[in-house]
């Protein structure tokens, strides 16, 4: 018999109901060795706790979050709130004895995921932090792609997140355009850890940071009849430098929340001398491979549903953000129960802080408009 999982839920927002629908959908994996259920959600919103009702293993809604973690039913906690809230219920977390699955970013600052790291490593709980894109096929394929050594002499690489919705001046604001709740860090601790978890675990680690920082409007209308100010970074272009077999390779991160016509859209592209790869969720289902020959070609190929965690959906099919979303947890139960079998896995916490060791790097550079050395 598989065994069971007993999740709770800190944060019954739009990534507490991802996760509670990802959760109704876990029969679709096949032969999976672990069961998952949620339990128990809290939120500060009582409109939000009721939401969950209709989920029949729940079996605690709560407005205090430490009422769930005293629960002796829940196993891991999934914290989805407010960037400045992230190190203190993080702690509460690892010291109620529970397992975490973390959003990003790994607190407000670098200083915050140091002390989490910290915390995390004495309490001895499985910890691992949140990011889906990874997790879909093309990304897969990119991991593969640059294992197989088909890269030749590598040339360059790009990671990128890109969002337009902020293009509205007349958008409300809210907490991610605030540095008291989101951070100095702005965009890059909102998207940056999808852009840096890929390159980080193929061992990719900047040694040198120069950053361009934006930001284009400096208050929006507060929901209110009046302006509040806007003061995180909007958009964030890093260029790095990275070892890769030895030879120093420019790197460059992009986070931005003002890229005219990107609704939601994460990419990579690598480049060597023999061979190249680049994959977009523009389009979800094609992933372009170069290969240079006595001729040179971008070669096209419609990817179908070839997750690293095999589900009941037909291989034709294309997945989606709650496919990744899914594979994601996938990847956190399996790893925590020692079946991850050599696949790719969750954001440690040692590529949390490093991912704010850049960030806090990127901050410096603009301030100082120089490159920043990480080593």
């Amino acid at each position: 018999m598989n065994s069971v999982l007993r999740v709770g839920i800190i944060g019954g927002g739009l990534m507490g109901r991802e996760a509670a629908s990802a959760f109704a959908r876990w029969f679709v994996l096949n032969n999976f060795p672990v069961q998952v259920e949620l339990v128990a959600v809290c939120d500060f919103q009582q409109s939000l706790l009721e939401w969950f009702r209709q989920i029949p293993t729940v079996k605690l809604l709560t407005q205090n979050h430490q009422e769930l973690l005293a629960s002796p039913e829940v196993d891991v906690v999934y914290v989805a709130v407010p960037h400045h809230l992230h190190e203190s219920i993080y702690l509460d977390v690892l010291k109620a004895g529970k397992d975490l699955l973390a959003e990003k970013p790994f607190g407000i600052d670098l200083a915050a995921a140091r002390r989490i790291n910290d915390a995390a490593a004495v309490s001895g709980r499985f910890v691992r932090c949140s990011s889906e894109f990874p997790f879909l096929p093309g990304p897969q394929r990119v991991v593969q792609f640059v294992q197989s050594g088909r890269l030749g002499k590598p040339l360059e690489i790009r990671s990128c997140f890109w969002h337009s919705s902020d293009l509205d001046p007349s958008k409300p604001i809210n907490w991610k355009r605030q540095v008291r709740s989101c951070g100095e860090i702005g965009v890059m601790g909102d998207l940056g850890m999808h852009v840096v978890h890929l390159p980080l675990r193929l061992g990719w680690n900047p040694i040198r940071v120069y950053a361009q920082l934006q930001k284009i409007y400096s208050e929006r209308p507060d929901g209110r009849g009046g302006m509040a100010p806007c003061d995180t970074w909007d958009n964030a272009m890093l260029h790095t430098d990275v070892v890769i077999d030895g030879l120093e390779t420019p790197m460059r991160l992009e986070t931005k929340r003002l890229a005219p016509g990107s609704t939601n859209t994460w990419s990579i592209e690598v480049l060597g001398t023999e061979g190249g790869i680049r994959y977009s969720t523009a389009e979800p289902k094609t992933l372009w491979v170069f290969d240079r020959q006595k001729e040179q070609w971008w070669n096209r190929t419609e990817l179908g549903f070839q997750t690293p965690f095999p589900t009941i959906s037909g291989g034709i099919f294309e997945p989606g953000f709650p496919d990744c979303f899914l594979q994601m947890w996938a990847a956190y139960a399996a790893e925590r129960a020692g079946a991850l079998g050599g696949r790719f896995g969750c954001v440690t916490p040692d590529e949390a802080v490093r991912s704010h060791q850049i960030f806090a790097a990127a901050l410096e550079s603009h301030q100082t408009h120089s490159a920043v050395s990480l080593t």
